[in-house]
């Protein structure tokens, strides 16, 4: 029986040779060449006034909010159905998440739930666009500035999306990208860090760089470098830049390939998912999604725990997703109870993501296909 994975880390192009190239320059630590090279080309790419490149989208999270001086006591509206580091960056420094639900359709944060979540400790909202499509963000944008919040995009999925014909993480004030082994680009482990609001800039640099003034000092602003402010080590190795440069190179033939996947999992399941009572993912005709995933939402829970052991069987790796972070035992210590978050809630019981990554092939694509289309309940 051929095994069918449900994501498989890809290479794409020059990984290895840039690698060797880094030991090559006597820089594998922070802020090599490849590290300058990739915050280049993602700077071009996007139109983005700086991006720097971090360890993680986790610790890329963790900047964006030391750089709006995040205290205890302060308020960040979240989704409720998002990975845990959305939650933690902002949690860690003291504030408290306030939990939104999400729309039935993208399943991104319900914008018309915020403005009753806001209060005078709110201090930042920040989006999660699901799947790599995009959330409103005009309206969220209108909101933000109503009440003079911050707002910092989570497009962990979202790279090279967009919405209205804007790349997603160039709305708020800073975004994170996340270059992780389950995302379109990846390095193993990695993140970026979008600073739209030039004002945030130095500072972005100087909290990155530990506290110091370090990258003032190497383009000869100052003339010996020392600390100045709070801060951490979030620089990446220059051998993780090196393999995340390749697949920077490499970006229009990734997407073309993801495209292409998910647009025949979308063609070939459309008519079988709605004789099913099956929902596939929705795209609004203003977003350009990222093709980062494909998923169903399944009639019930327990249709979908069967679906899951069926394709296990015919040896197709499939997986669930987020559960809601308000019923977690951390969300339950921010007053965090069942049905706070409907749409949350019964969603994440009910969606199933199936395999799509850079190296699947057509034929393993048709086996997913077909175990699908077999299955009974």
């Amino acid at each position: 029986m051929t095994k069918v994975d449900f994501n498989i880390p890809s290479i794409v192009g020059n990984e290895f040779k840039y690698i060797a190239d880094a030991y090559n320059n006597s820089h594998i630590s922070g802020d090599g060449i490849y590290t300058k090279k990739c915050q280049s080309l993602i700077e071009e790419s996007l139109s983005v006034p700086k991006a720097l490149l971090t360890t993680s989208c986790t610790h890329a999270l963790e900047l964006a909010a030391l750089l709006i001086n995040i205290k205890p006591g302060d308020e960040v509206i979240i989704p409720s159905f998002t990975f845990v580091s959305t939650v933690n960056a902002f949690a860690i420094f003291g504030a408290k998440p306030v939990f939104i639900d999400i729309r039935q359709d993208t399943l991104n944060l319900d914008e018309n739930l915020l403005e009753n979540l806001i209060t005078e400790k709110t201090r930042a909202i920040v989006p999660v666009h699901y799947a790599g499509i995009g959330c409103e963000m005009e309206k969220i944008m209108t909101i933000a500035q109503k009440y003079s919040l911050n707002v910092i995009e989570d497009n962990a999925h979202g790279f090279f999306g967009k919405y209205k014909n804007q790349f997603l993480g160039t709305f708020g004030s800073l975004a994170t990208q996340s270059f992780h082994e389950t995302k379109n680009i990846s390095c193993g482990e990695g993140g970026a860090i979008l600073i739209n609001d030039q004002d945030l800039i130095d500072r972005a640099e100087i909290l990155r760089e530990k506290g110091t003034n370090r990258s003032r000092f190497f383009r000869g602003l100052v003339d010996k470098y020392t600390w100045v402010d709070i801060g951490s080590s979030y620089l990446p190795s220059d051998i993780l830049a090196a393999v995340l440069f390749a697949q920077l190179e490499m970006k229009d033939k990734i997407q073309t390939k993801r495209k292409k996947l998910w647009d025949n999992y979308y063609d070939n399941l459309s008519e079988w998912a709605t004789q099913a009572g099956i929902k596939l993912p929705h795209i609004p005709a203003h977003c350009e999604q990222a093709y980062h995933m494909f998923y169903l939402i399944l009639p019930s829970l327990q249709y979908r725990q069967s679906l899951m052991d069926y394709l296990k069987d015919h040896g197709v790796y499939s997986v669930f997703h987020y559960q809601p972070l308000h019923l977690s035992e951390m969300g339950k210590n921010f007053n965090g109870k069942k049905g706070d978050c409907p749409v949350t809630e019964d969603i994440s019981d009910r969606l199933l993501r199936l395999p799509l990554y850079y190296s699947l092939t057509k034929d393993k694509q048709q086996i997913v296909i077909d175990a699908l289309k077999s299955f009974t309940f």
